[in-house]
C-alpha cells in the first residue's frame, strides 16, 4: 500500500490552475522529491498533502486512508519550512516538547522524547541553548527535531535547505538524507534545485506548469528525460530538432544530448559528427565548457579538464572544430 496517494489532485485560485489532475504514488519509506520552477505546482501539493490547502478536485490518500477534507493536526504527517519558525524565547529542547506539550503529552516523557529527536540531529549538547544562539544549520535540524519528535509517518519538507550557503547545504543533504534512512521515515522534498533533488532522492518528480512531466530515479531523470522541459531543467541538455537533427541522426526529428557526452575534436571515431566553429571557453574548475556553433546553434561541451588541451583549443576559437557522440548518447524527447 503507498504511503501517499494521490488521485485527480486538481489545485485551481480563481481562473488559474495552480495543480492540474495530479496522479501520484509515494512508497512507505521512499525520499521522493517534488522538483521544478518558481509556479509549478509542486509546494501546492505538498501544502494539500499537509492539509494547509483544500483540492478543488481528486483525493489525497495516508495509507489507504482517504485524508482530503480531514484537517491538517489530523493527518499524521509533520511539515519543515525554509524559515524553521522556532520560537525564539524558548529554549531549544522546549521548541522541540512543543508539539507534545500541545498534545498534552506528560512532562517526562515529552522530556525523554525531545531529548531523542535532538540526539537523533546530533543536538543533544544544545538542548538549553536558544534558537539565537544556534547558526543556520543547527536551527534547522532543531525544526527536523521538532517534527521527528511526533514520530509522523511522513514528513513534508517545503525547501528546507533554500536559505543555507552551498557548503552547509551540502553538508545538510547528506545529513537529511542519513536521517532518513535511519528513522525508516516517508520523506516529500520539495526544491527548484535540479542538483540537490540528484542528490538525495530515491525518485524524482518533475513539475511544470501544474504537471507532472516525468516521474523516475536520478539516474532515469537525468540519462533518459523524456520531455525537452525535463532535459534543459535537470542539467544541462542540447537539443537538436527538424531538418537539422534528421540529418544528424539519420531519421530522428528531436533528441538531446548532455554536454559532457559530446567530444570535441576527438582521436576517436563516434557514429555521429558534426563541423563547427568554436565560439567560447568557459574554465570551471574540474572542467571545461566549450560553446560551438553547428549551423547555428550553439552546442555546450563540457570534458575534463585538460590543462595542455584547452590551452591549444584557445587558439582555436573562431576556427573551425569538430563534434562527436555515440549514437546511444542521443535521447528521443518530445
Amino acid at each position: 500500500m503507498a504511503a501517499i496517494s494521490l488521485a485527480g489532485l486538481t489545485k485551481s485560485f480563481g481562473d488559474v490552475t495552480a495543480v492540474d489532475h495530479i496522479n501520484l504514488d509515494i512508497l512507505p519509506g521512499e525520499f521522493i522529491t517534488l522538483l521544478g520552477p518558481s509556479g509549478s505546482g509542486k509546494t501546492t501539493v505538498l501544502r494539500m498533502i499537509a492539509g494547509f490547502e483544500t483540492p478543488s478536485a481528486g483525493t489525497i490518500n495516508l495509507d489507504g486512508v482517504d485524508v482530503t477534507m480531514v484537517p491538517a493536526n489530523q493527518r499524521d504527517v509533520n511539515t519543515v519550512f525554509q524559515d524553521y519558525a522556532l520560537f525564539p524565547h524558548m529554549s531549544v529542547q522546549e521548541n522541540v516538547e512543543y508539539g507534545l506539550k500541545v498534545k498534552k503529552v506528560a512532562k517526562a516523557q515529552r522530556r525523554a522524547r525531545a531529548l531523542e529527536a535532538l540526539e537523533s540531529v546530533a543536538l543533544g549538547e544544545y538542548a538549553s541553548r536558544k534558537p539565537s544562539q544556534l547558526s543556520g544549520g543547527q536551527r534547522q535540524r532543531v525544526a527536523l527535531a521538532r517534527a521527528l519528535v511526533n514520530r509522523p509517518k511522513v514528513l513534508l519538507l517545503d525547501e528546507p535547505l533554500g536559505a543555507l550557503d552551498l557548503k552547509l547545504r551540502q553538508q545538510m543533504q547528506f545529513e537529511l538524507k542519513t536521517l532518513q534512512r535511519n528513522t525508516g521515515i516517508t520523506f516529500v522534498f520539495v526544491t527548484h534545485d535540479q542538483e540537490e533533488a540528484l542528490v538525495m532522492s530515491d525518485r524524482i518528480v518533475v513539475f511544470n506548469a501544474g504537471r507532472i512531466e516525468q516521474v523516475g530515479t536520478p539516474q532515469d531523470i537525468y540519462e533518459h528525460p523524456l520531455t525537452e522541459f525535463v532535459s534543459e531543467f535537470v542539467g544541462t541538455s542540447n537539443v537538436f530538432s527538424g531538418a537539422q537533427a534528421q540529418s544528424l541522426s539519420g531519421g530522428l526529428d528531436r533528441f538531446s544530448v548532455r554536454p559532457e557526452k559530446i567530444e570535441i575534436n576527438s582521436a576517436v571515431t563516434h557514429e555521429i559528427t558534426a563541423q563547427g566553429k568554436l565560439k567560447d571557453i568557459e574554465y570551471l574548475g574540474p572542467l571545461i565548457r566549450y560553446v560551438v556553433d553547428v549551423d547555428g546553434q550553439h552546442v555546450i561541451v563540457l570534458s575534463q579538464n585538460d590543462e595542455q588541451n584547452s590551452k591549444d583549443l584557445a587558439n582555436h576559437i573562431g576556427h573551425a572544430v569538430t563534434v562527436s557522440w555515440r549514437r546511444d548518447a542521443m535521447q528521443v524527447v518530445t
